[in-house]
């Protein structure tokens, strides 16, 4: 079968690596298309998987100039399914939706954040995709009678015990196994359901460096452009080993939902900030329901400190937080075994 997958963003290829490796271990086509974004294309490269770039890096932030980026995306991925004769369309973008239709082909699309939080994305999206595929927990709107509801979190599509194995020597030529260090993650906050939303400014990243320095090494890595004076804490880290550089670390630290939530499904405690907190149901099911994580509105700087304060005095943290992992990981199924089997029951000839 011919099977393009669309990625988007980093986690994108993590998401869907696993299930296209499979796929093509048993015979299938699949054409791996991507929007040039972050470290996307370093990912692909590491991994030795072929791929094809339809757009560039995103240089007007204006809505104009995502219209006409989306625009372009359509018309080159259009153009790469209809050449390859693709027979069915796997991503987490609205460009797949809308291709798949122009094609009359099927499309899935692979979500975790509610409906409501990310406008315009269901709007121009969910109306002309096939199937919704999403945490059981996550809102698709009015869309519910496409949506396959999973017991499972995107992160657990790449980093389940099933097929991740945390290891020290990847990370041994980054960090100095005596002693302990902190992450703390700078999103870049500029995509399209972003618009409005704060996260870590610089002023409060200085008051969190200045908690943790006693206490072990701090690392940043940034979507963003980083302030000078925070240069000396960034990470120089093959993107590969990011994982494993994460399985080892104290305590997680960012605005991101993603980096949160992977160091969740790996026990190691997240403290989230910024105004989407709340507003997520897989987020708030590992920060409410299996303690895994915190996550701060922006604005409660002091409740973000004080909750820094807690962690690093926390006795017996690692072993809290595996045990709440292990609860966790009790309750769910590996993503990628799903998604695979799923494609194979509805799709492979």
């Amino acid at each position: 079968m011919n099977i393009l997958f669309h990625l988007g963003h980093p986690a994108h290829f993590h998401l869907n690596k696993i299930t296209i490796t499979n796929l093509i271990e048993q015979g299938n086509q699949v054409t791996i298309a991507i929007n040039d974004k972050d470290i996307l294309e370093n990912l692909l490269i590491e991994s030795k998987l072929s791929y094809m770039k339809i757009v560039g890096k995103k240089n007007n932030q204006s809505k104009f100039g995502t219209f006409l980026r989306l625009l372009k995306q359509i018309k080159n991925l259009f153009q790469i399914s209809y050449k390859k004769k693709i027979e069915l369309l796997i991503g987490s973008t609205s460009v797949i939706s809308h291709v798949g239709v122009l094609l009359n082909i099927p499309s899935i699309a692979l979500v975790e954040d509610d409906a409501e939080a990310i406008p315009p994305f269901p709007q121009i999206t969910y109306p002309f995709i096939s199937k919704i595929i999403a945490p059981k927990e996550c809102s698709v709107g009015r869309w519910s009678y496409k949506k396959i509801g999973i017991n499972s979190y995107h992160e657990l599509a790449y980093l389940h015990p099933n097929t991740f194995k945390p290891s020290f020597k990847k990370i041994e030529k980054y960090v100095d196994s005596q002693d302990d260090y902190f992450i703390i993650r700078f999103s870049d906050l500029g995509a399209y359901h972003d618009d409005g939303i704060s996260g870590i400014s610089d002023n409060i990243a200085k008051l969190i460096i200045d908690k943790l320095i006693p206490h072990g090494n701090v690392y940043i890595t940034s979507e963003r452009k980083l302030n000078s004076e925070f240069e000396k804490y960034r990470v120089k880290i093959n993107p590969i080993d990011m994982h494993h550089f994460m399985a080892f670390c104290s305590i997680v630290i960012g605005d991101s939902q993603t980096m949160s939530a992977e160091a969740a499904v790996l026990g190691v405690p997240f403290i989230r900030y910024n105004d989407f907190v709340g507003k997520l149901s897989y987020c708030n099911s590992l920060e409410e329901i299996y303690n895994l994580g915190y996550g701060i509105k922006a604005g409660e700087t002091k409740l973000l400190l004080d909750k820094v304060d807690q962690l690093i005095n926390m006795s017996n943290k690692n072993e809290i937080f595996n045990k709440r992992k292990e609860k966790m990981l009790s309750e769910k199924i590996d993503y990628s075994l799903f998604l695979l089997d799923f494609i194979k029951k509805n799709y492979l000839k």
